[in-house]
């Protein structure tokens, strides 16, 4: 049995650490929230390459999963036939330490099981635990405001918001958002995800001003469609550094460490 609790036992002595900042003072990971209003936005997605870009940065990443019965962050990373425990095994306290999927990136996946839904108290301690080993911890949230998506926000330092340039999910954004804000989550930012090329012109710029307004986020990141995306984490593949996005994410990784990059489309 481990202890995920407790500070610094529940990784391995040659794995823990404290993350010291400036003048040696204790700093403990941001915990982020990735969510969206309706489903089938890109979230998980945005979630894996996000975290794979601060890991190859340098940083040391949890991908925490939160969709109970609907995990697929394991075939994002090509691990499902290595997953064994899940975030209903942790809680509880019944697992193994976590395991690096790849350099300075972890998993812990969703459980099989859709009711199960985690104890905000449990998740509370679980993420302060966890604060002291990784720079940053994405929380991968479910579609929707139910209760395991305020359970997730009950953690957050921060959220990034997803969504696509489309009316509906436009609005259910701007619902969240107002959510989030209530729970008391008041750092959020905009990720716009699937625009395509054609969007994406300079003609079209209006149209994704039109969706900053409506969801009344401040925009950190532009996600264009691209096909191969789709194809390389189905498979579980990283990003090949000659895609588009693979750039993209990198420039996403370096605001969310508060780098000042200039927002591109494409």
């Amino acid at each position: 049995m481990c202890n995920w609790y407790s500070h610094p036992g529940y990784l391995p002595k040659s794995q823990g650490r404290v993350c010291l900042g400036q003048k040696g003072t204790m700093q403990l990971a941001q915990t982020i929230l990735v969510t969206s209003g309706k489903g089938g936005v890109g979230k998980s997605t945005v979630s894996v390459l996000l975290g794979a870009a601060l890991a190859q940065a340098g940083k040391r990443v949890l991908l925490l999963e939160m969709d109970s019965g609907l995990r697929g962050m394991d075939i994002m990373l090509g691990v499902q036939d290595e997953t064994v425990y899940d975030l209903s095994d942790v809680l509880p306290r019944r697992c193994e330490p976590i395991k690096a999927y790849m350099q300075g990136l972890y998993l812990l996946p969703a459980p099989y099981d859709h009711c199960f839904i985690p104890d905000q108290g449990d998740l509370i301690r679980l993420t302060r635990g966890l604060a002291h080993h990784f720079d940053y911890l994405l929380v991968d949230t479910p579609a929707g405001l139910g209760r395991n998506f305020q359970a997730a926000a009950a953690v957050a330092d921060r959220a990034l918001l997803v969504v696509t340039p489309d009316p509906i999910c436009v609005r259910d954004g701007r619902k969240v958002a107002d959510t989030l804000e209530a729970l008391g989550v008041g750092d959020i930012r905009l990720v716009i995800n699937k625009v395509t090329p054609q969007l994406a012109k300079m003609k079209m710029l209006p149209d994704l001003d039109a969706v900053i307004d409506g969801v009344g986020v401040q925009l950190i990141g532009v996600i264009p469609q691209e096909n191969q995306v789709m194809e390389i984490t189905a498979k579980g593949r990283p990003l090949p550094n000659s895609t588009v996005c693979h750039r993209v994410f990198a420039n996403l990784a370096g605001r969310i460490e508060g780098k000042y990059i200039p927002l591109a489309i494409g």
